[in-house]
C-alpha cells in the first residue's frame, strides 16, 4: 500500500549535502525530493540500546534532519555487545549524551535533541508533539503500549521492533492508515511469562537486523516510497535466515483505536503490564530476604546452627556465568509447571533466588502454594549478591 510522504521537502540542499547524499540522490525513487523530506524530517527514537543503536546510526546516516533520543540510562559494559552506537571509552557516560556524540560524527549536519527522561504519561504527550515519527527502541511491554497509545492519540506512525536471542519482529503501527499495536496484542502477556533480553539474551547482531527494518520503514515513510510495514508483521528468524510476513488486520474493538475506544487518554502502563503476578506479589509480601541476611544464615549453616536449601531458579547458561555460593540450580520453569516439587525437602526450609528478584518470586508463589509456607525469596537476587558480598564477581 503506497502512502503519501510524510513530510514537506526542505528548501534545498547544500553543495555538501548533495556530495554526502549522492547515493540516494541517484536512487529514482529518492532523489532530490525524497532527500529534501528527509532533511525537513524529525524522527524521535525512543532508546539508544540495542534496537536504537542501529536505527540513530542510519538516521543520521541517511539524512533525517532532527533526530530526538529518549534515553535516561548510563552505558555499561554489558551493553557494548550489541549497543554499537557506544563504546570502551562511554562506559558510565550517560548513553543519550554517547549516542549524540555518535550521530554527530557520522553526520554533523543533523540536529539531535535530548529528552534524558524516563518516558511515562506524564511527558510522553508533549515529548512526541513536535516529531513527525516515532521509532521505538523500548524493551518492555509497559513502554510499547505508552508509545503505541500516544501515536494513536497523537495520529503518528509508530516504527515498531522487537528481538530476543535469534528471533524479530518489526511492524508499522498507524492507526491512520492501519492497525496499532493493540490490535496485535489487546492485553499483555502474563507477568514473567515472557523473559526480558536481560533474562534471556539476544544475539548482538539480531538487533542491527531488525533495527536497519525500522529505519527502511522510516526512510519509506517519510519519503513518501514503496509499501511500508503497515497492516503486516516481519518475523525473522536468524538461525534459519528466514523472513516471513503476517498480516495485521485492524480490531474494530480494540481499546485505542476501535470504533468504540475505552482508552481515549493515557493510563498507568506499569499497573496495565504488571512486573509480577498479583500471586507472587502476595507470596514475596511478606518473604522476601536481604542479600545480606542470606549472608548471614549460610555463615550459621557452616557452622551448623541452620539449616536451608537455596535453590536458583536462573537458566543453566546464567548460573554457569554466576552464582551465590552454596546454591543449587532448578529452573523457573521446573516449578512453574510443578515437576520440581516432588524432590523439594519438606524438612529444610527452601530460600529461592535469581538475577534480580522477579522469577523468584513467581517461583515462590508455586513453592507456598504447594504448602511450604516458611519459604522465602531473596530480594534483588544475584546482582544485588554481587552488589553488596562479592562486587569482585561478574555481572550480566
Amino acid at each position: 500500500m503506497s502512502l503519501p510522504p510524510l513530510v514537506e521537502p526542505a528548501s534545498e540542499l547544500s553543495v555538501d549535502e548533495v556530495r554526502r547524499y549522492s547515493r540516494h540522490l541517484i536512487i529514482p525513487d529518492v532523489g532530490m525530493s525524497g532527500q529534501k523530506r528527509l532533511k525537513n524530517a524529525k524522527v524521535l527514537c525512543v532508546g539508544a540500546g540495542g534496537l536504537g543503536s542501529p536505527a540513530l546510526m542510519y538516521l543520521a546516516a541517511a539524512g533525517v534532519g532532527t533526530l530526538g533520543i529518549v534515553e535516561f540510562d548510563t552505558v555499561d559494559e554489558s551493553n557494548l555487545q550489541r549497543q554499537i552506537i557506544h563504546g570502551q571509552k562511554d562506559i558510565g557516560r550517560s548513553k543519550a549524551e554517547s549516542a549524540r556524540d555518535s550521530v554527530l560524527e557520522i553526520n554533523p549536519y543533523v540536529t539531535v535533541q535530548l529528552h534524558e527522561v524516563r518516558l511515562d504519561s506524564t511527558n510522553v504527550m508533549e515529548i512526541f508533539a513536535d516529531y513527525d515519527l516515532i521509532v521505538d527502541g523500548t524493551d518492555n511491554f509497559a513502554t510499547r503500549y505508552l508509545v503505541n497509545d500516544a501515536c494513536v492519540l497523537l495520529k503518528k506512525p509508530y516504527v515498531w521492533g522487537s528481538i530476543y536471542r535469534f528471533d524479530g519482529q518489526a511492524s508499522v503501527f498507524w492507526a491512520e492508515q492501519g492497525p496499532c499495536y493493540r490490535c496485535l496484542y489487546p492485553e499483555p502477556p502474563p507477568p514473567g511469562m515472557v523473559p526480558s533480553c536481560a533474562e534471556g539474551g539476544v544475539l548482538g547482531v539480531l538487533c542491527a537486523s531488525i533495527g536497519s527494518i525500522q529505519v527502511t520503514e522510516a526512510i519509506k515513510l517519510l519519503a513518501g516510497i514503496g509499501d511500508p510495514l503497515v497492516g503486516r508483521l516481519m518475523v525473522y528468524d536468524a538461525l534459519e535466515m528466514t523472513y516471513r510476513q503476517v498480516k495485521i488486520h485492524k480490531d474494530p474493538n480494540c481499546a485505542v483505536c476501535g470504533v468504540n475506544p475505552t482508552v481515549t487518554e493515557l493510563i498507568d502502563y506499569e499497573a496495565f503490564c504488571g512486573s509480577i503476578s498479583d500471586l507472587a506479589a502476595e507470596a514475596a509480601r511478606d518473604s522476601t530476604i536481604s542479600v545480606r541476611e542470606l549472608k548471614s544464615m549460610l555463615d550459621a549453616r557452616d557452622r551448623g546452627e541452620d539449616d536451608f536449601i537455596l535453590i536458583d531458579v536462573r537458566e543453566p547458561g546464567e548460573y554457569e556465568i554466576v552464582q551465590i555460593p552454596g546454591s543449587i540450580l532448578i529452573p523457573k520453569g521446573d516449578f512453574m509447571d510443578g515437576s520440581a516439587l516432588a524432590d523439594l525437602p519438606t524438612d529444610k526450609r527452601i530460600v529461592l533466588n535469581c538475577k534480580v528478584g522477579g522469577r523468584s518470586a513467581e517461583a515462590l508463589a508455586v513453592v507456598k502454594g504447594a504448602g511450604f509456607s516458611d519459604a522465602v525469596h531473596v530480594g534483588g537476587g544475584v546482582l544485588a549478591w554481587i552488589n553488596q558480598i562479592e562486587p569482585e564477581k561478574p555481572t550480566y
